[in-house]
């Protein structure tokens, strides 16, 4: 039986977006905030002329100015209607509203009750470059000029925060960002598609969270509207059946979109990196900003985990003068916000991780830079261990002290701190079935699990197209701090295969506890990603393998912080399916977006493991947390 947690996270997530995106929600009065705020709906003019709605919660305390807080979606600033309070607000909304901030929510151009043209990660301008032009960053410049020039109640200082694509807006607002906007907090943002933000993982395309996604926020919305996105029911909560039974990509708009949709049909034509894409990567314009800022995300986030560790970088890179911090937690997308964070899926993290965050690191953050509040003397990073489950405090990140360690695969499935000895055979094999996928997940949903971050991988194990290496029992702890890196000699026997890679913590056969899954035994996923092998050598240039020829391939797995304990094992599994969060790979060197049935067929993959054609995974090891 699914924990009461799992069926309400799901439940959240099968919405278009979480809760943690949407912000306050709930239609009708608040009797609680509607004595202690006043309301005020706007339409705030751009400088081209189009308005955008805008919500504005304003304390009925008038005996001191207040900060700003704004937060830009596309997901609704429901409830609406100048005496429509939200009746319940996620963690970090209701600490402001508790602590007398002014909350500005903002329908984004074109969605919801905001005029214009809706575009997805309208690319940026840079203000040389736009005379006449706007795009999010002149219409955040615009909206904050308005609210400190219009509102009586200010103190002139703004603050800007959001999660996924709140979070690009939040990235938005901080690049050429108005004078009073002090500090942001981008969080799990939406950074660089088709590289491994949401969409697309190193080429690969997650299917469900493009397709569920786009089947309710992606339909055409001819005028301003105050309902919600619909969506598709599906008629079975089986996803994995579901994109099964609807076969090539190509069917999804045969079957289901009906060419409505026309951010799916801009996605599948523009199967690989080329100018669309460029102009949509955020870090490029990560250079030269002035406001603080916090850049969040969790360890466990399929969606934005790239997002977050990668904007940290860049900003960190290209404006070094800039206060920065970085926080990773053991959260899925949105989870800081939307849950207490003392658990995930079997996982418990000994505290409520979400409660700590708030209250002692994005609370007092915003309150210093915003309020004048002493400075919280945060950290360049405060990452938890998801295996000592502990937060860490760094100077920078991936933290100074640590060593590369190279884990070597070997023969008869061992994983070994040194090279491979002589073997009668060089490699391993199994045979990718397109029409018998891996799963991804060992239960049964209508969205994501967002817990399959860390499931327990012995489902996938027991498979013959799962290759499994694992150390020895471990003799001390193990903590690696920062990305993975991938490097194997692989061959398929058609022209292109997927190459999933999974860091697996292997829990003693002692370990108690779990629910619902025992914890003896357990085979936690710690990081997991795949590599569409045709773009091994660029997003932009996809090349076919030779049959059966052995092949270098690389990619870098998403940074980890974790301890793998005294006592456990550490273990890599390989395979070429992982369905349906990554679409199928026909074996066939193509466009898969225009694959047919008749494209698809069994390959046989091998991965090698010898000296002459080695296949290892570089961790970062850490020593002792202080």
């Amino acid at each position: 039986m699914r924990t009461l947690q799992a069926v309400l996270v799901a439940a959240v997530l099968a919405a278009s977006c979480t809760i943690s995106e949407r912000g306050p929600v709930g239609d009708g009065t608040d009797p609680g905030l509607a004595a202690t705020y006043t309301k005020q709906e706007v339409m705030i003019p751009m400088r081209d002329g189009v308005s955008l709605f805008t919500s504005i919660l304003v304390p009925r305390d008038d005996s001191e100015p207040h900060p700003i807080l704004l937060r830009r979606t596309p997901y609704s600033c429901r409830p609406y209607g100048a005496d429509a309070f939200p009746k319940e607000s996620p963690l970090q909304m209701a600490r402001y509203l508790r602590e007398g901030y002014i909350v500005v929510c903002q329908d984004v151009r074109g969605r919801y009750m905001s005029e214009g043209e809706y575009a997805n990660v309208r690319p940026y301008i840079p203000a040389k470059d736009r005379p006449d032009d706007v795009d999010e960053t002149t219409d955040t410049y615009d909206t904050v000029e308005w609210l400190v020039t219009n509102l009586d109640a200010d103190n002139g200082k703004v603050g800007i925060s959001g999660i996924s694509y709140p979070g690009f807006y939040a990235w938005m607002g901080t690049i050429d960002a108005h004078p009073a906007v002090a500090a942001t907090s981008p969080q799990a943002p939406v950074s660089k598609w088709m590289a491994g933000d949401d969409f697309f993982h190193n080429g690969a395309f997650l299917l469900p969270h493009a397709f569920n996604f786009y089947s309710s926020f992606g339909w055409p919305r001819p005028a301003p509207k105050t309902e919600p996105d619909t969506r598709l029911d599906k008629g079975t909560p089986d996803e994995y059946r579901f994109f099964l039974e609807m076969g090539p990509l190509g069917n999804a708009n045969e079957r289901y979109l009906k060419n409505q949709v026309a951010f799916w049909d801009t996605l599948t034509m523009n199967g690989q990196w080329n100018d669309f894409w460029a102009a949509r990567n955020v870090l490029q314009h990560l250079d030269g900003l002035r406001p603080a800022t916090l850049v969040v995300g969790g360890w466990f986030d399929t969606e934005n985990l790239f997002g977050a560790l990668n904007s940290y970088q860049a900003k960190e890179a290209g404006s070094p003068e800039a206060p920065n911090t970085l926080v990773m937690g053991p959260w899925y997308h949105g989870g800081w916000n939307s849950s207490q964070g003392d658990s995930l899926g079997a996982i418990g993290w000994g505290s409520a991780t979400s409660v700590f965050y708030t209250d002692s690191i994005e609370g007092p953050f915003f309150d210093h830079w915003l309020k004048g509040a002493p400075d919280p003397g945060l950290p360049e990073a405060y990452v938890f261990d998801t295996g000592a489950k502990t937060w860490g405090r760094f100077d920078a990140w991936p933290p100074a002290g640590t060593s590369d360690v190279t884990l070597h695969l070997h023969p008869g499935g061992a994983l070994g701190f040194g090279p491979p000895a002589a073997a009668a055979r060089e490699y391993d094999e199994y045979v990718h079935d397109p029409s018998n996928p891996v799963p991804y997940t060992n239960s049964i949903e209508e969205w994501y699990d967002p817990a399959f971050m860390l499931e327990d991988q012995r489902f996938a194990s027991r498979r013959p197209d799962v290759l499994d290496y694992a150390t020895p029992v471990l003799e001390e702890d193990v903590t690696i701090a920062g990305p993975i890196q991938v490097s194997f000699t692989v061959s398929t026997s058609g022209t292109d295969a997927d190459w999933v890679v999974k860091l697996v913590d292997v829990f003693p056969d002692s370990v108690s506890g779990g629910d619902p899954v025992p914890l003896s035994g357990y085979q936690m996923l710690v990081r997991g990603d795949v590599l569409r092998g045709k773009f091994r050598n660029g997003l932009d240039r996809p090349e076919a393998f030779r049959p059966g020829v052995p092949t270098p391939v690389a990619f870098t797995l998403q940074d980890a912080f974790h301890t793998f304990r005294k006592g456990h094992r550490i273990m890599v599994q390989v395979q070429s399916s992982w369905f349906p969060m990554v679409d199928l790979n026909p074996g066939t060197f193509m466009d898969i977006f225009k694959a047919e049935e008749s494209d698809f067929r069994s390959t046989t993959q091998r991965v090698y493991r010898s000296t002459a054609r080695p296949s290892s995974i570089v961790v970062k090891r850490l020593g002792p947390v202080t």
